[in-house]
């Protein structure tokens, strides 16, 4: 799987989680260059306090774009620091 914006590959991987419809991506797989923190955070009732990342490519930013766990509810061990996208980012083989 691929995690595509702006034309630009943000994460590559075949060894991506689903759940809820939604690749998550292993930290390892992830390009960090085109990721910068943001203070937003949501709750998940199951998963727990999601953080999130804005991609960041050839001057172009799009806010909020990813979010992962830093530290997921014991039934979410799984995917502990995995990167999801939405927004716009193009998640393909």
């Amino acid at each position: 799987m691929k995690a595509i914006w702006n034309n630009q590959i943000i994460a590559e991987s075949n060894e991506t989680k689903i759940i809820e419809n939604n690749h998550y991506f292993p930290p390892e797989s992830v390009h960090k260059e085109y990721l910068k923190p943001t203070e937003l955070h949501t709750t998940c009732p199951w998963k727990g306090e999601a953080s999130y990342y804005s991609l960041e490519v050839d001057g172009k930013v799009n806010t909020d774009a990813a979010w992962y766990y830093p530290n997921p509810s014991y039934a979410a061990k799984g995917i502990k620091d995995y990167v999801a996208f939405w927004n716009g980012v193009e998640v393909t083989q």
